[in-house]
C-alpha cells in the first residue's frame, strides 16, 4: 500500500550509516534511502484491509529468503542465518522519503489520538522485546524482582524505564548528564536520577538494562547486578574501545552469581503490538518531551548531527 510520510525518527544507527561506518544499499544500488523509525498516513491502501487516512508504522526487518525456523514462524528478529534485511539499514530503502510502499503485513495500526508521537513506536518495540525476554528468563527460578536499573538516558534508556515504571518495579536510571531534560524527564515518572559511579550507587538492583556499549560499563553492571539477576544489553560500543573485561573474572562472576546477561535488539510484529500499548499508557505530555527537536526534510543534514541536549530528534514531513 501507498503512505505518505508524517515523520521519521532519527538516532545513533542513522548517523553511523551517513558517516559510511555501517548499512548496506539495496543489491546493485550503491545508494540507501534512511529511516528505519516510521510513521505515515495512509493514501492508497489497496486489498490491503487498511483504510485511507489510518496511521501506520512500519515494521523494520524482512525475514531471510531461505527461511531459516526463526523466520518461518514470524520471529524474524532472531534469525539465525543473517540473511535478513531491514528497512533503513541492511538492504532496503528506509522511511525518510515523503511517500514509501510498504507490503500490509509489515504495517502496524498507529493509534492517531498520538499524533506525531506515533514516530516512537519502533524505539519502543526495542525495550518491549527486551523486556518480554526479562520475563521469559526469570521463569528459571522463583524470582520477585523488585529493583530496576536502567544505565543510559537516551531515548533507549529513557522508554526502558517508562517500561519498568508501567510494571510497578522501583526504577532507578543512570547517565552523565548532571542539567538538561534528562534528570526532570526521571523524576517525572516517579523514577531515580543518578549520576556518578555505578558502585556508588549503594544497592544492587535485580534487572540492569545497559543502553550505552559502554564495555566498562557492562563490566560494572554485572558487578553489581543481585545474584541470580538479569542484565540486558541493548547498547552497542564502539569496536575500537579498549578491552579491559577479564573474561575469566567475567565468567566467574556470572556462574558463581547465577547472572544471566544477554543481547537484545530489533523486534517482531507482536513487539510492535506491545510497544503501542505501553505508548497508549504512558502520559503524552511526557513523550513529547522526548523529542527535543524537529527539523524539515530538507534540513535532514542537521538531524543527523547530535547536540548534548538531544534526546529524539524527528524530521517533520506532514501534518499529522
Amino acid at each position: 500500500m501507498l503512505v505518505e510520510a508524517l515523520a521519521t525518527g532519527v538516532c545513533g544507527t542513522d548517523a553511523e550509516i551517513a558517516g559510511g561506518s555501517y548499512g548496506w544499499a539495496p543489491p546493485g544500488r550503491d545508494r540507501l534511502v534512511l529511516g528505519h523509525e516510521s510513521l505515515g498516513r495512509v493514501v492508497d491502501p489497496g486489498p490491503s484491509g487498511f483504510a485511507v487516512g489510518e496511521h501506520v508504522v512500519g515494521v523494520v526487518r524482512r525475514p531471510d529468503p531461505a527461511p531459516c525456523p526463526n523466520c518461518a514462524v514470524g520471529e524474524w528478529d532472531m534469525c539465525s542465518n543473517g540473511r535478513y534485511t531491514e528497512r533503513g539499514i541492511k538492504q532496503a530503502d528506509g522511511f525518510m522519503a515523503e511517500r514509501w510502499r510498504i507490503e500490509s503485513d509489515y504495517a502496524v495500526r498507529v493509534d492517531q489520538k498520538l499524533g506525531t508521537l506515533g514516530v516512537l513506536l519502533e524505539p519502543t518495540t526495542v525495550v518491549a522485546k527486551a523486556w518480554e525476554h526479562i520475563a521469559s528468563i526469570g521463569r528459571r527460578t522463583f524470582w520477585d524482582p523488585e529493583t530496576v536499573l536502567i544505565i543510559g538516558a537516551g531515548p533507549i534508556g529513557l522508554l526502558a524505564a517508562l517500561i519498568g515504571v508501567e510494571h510497578g518495579a522501583e526504577t532507578h536510571v543512570l547517565d552523565r548528564a548532571t542539567s538538561g531534560p534528562k534528570p526532570a524527564l526521571v523524576r517525572q515518572l516517579g523514577a531515580s536520577y543518578h549520576t556518578g559511579a555505578l558502585t556508588d550507587l549503594g544497592f544492587s538492583p535485580d534487572i540492569v538494562v545497559e543502553c550505552t556499549g559502554v564495555v566498562q560499563l557492562v563490566r560494572q553492571a554485572l558487578d553489581i547486578v543481585s545474584p541470580g539477576g538479569i542484565v540486558c544489553l541493548t547498547g552497542v560500543g564502539s569496536p575500537a574501545a579498549p578491552d579491559t573485561v577479564s573474561a575469566s573474572a567475567l565468567a566467574t562472576d556470572m556462574v558463581l552469581k547465577n547472572i544471566a546477561a544477554f543481547g537484545s535488539v530489533n523486534a517482531n510484529r507482536r513487539h510492535y503490538y506491545l510497544a503501542a500499548k505501553v505508548l497508549a499508557a504512558a502520559d503524552p505530555a511526557w513523550l513529547e518531551q522526548l523529542i527535543t527537536r524537529r527539523v524539515q526534510p530538507e534540513d535532514a543534514g542537521q538531524a543527523l548531527q547530535r547536540t548534548p541536549e538531544d534526546i529524539k530528534v524527528v524530521i517533520d514531513f506532514a501534518q499529522p
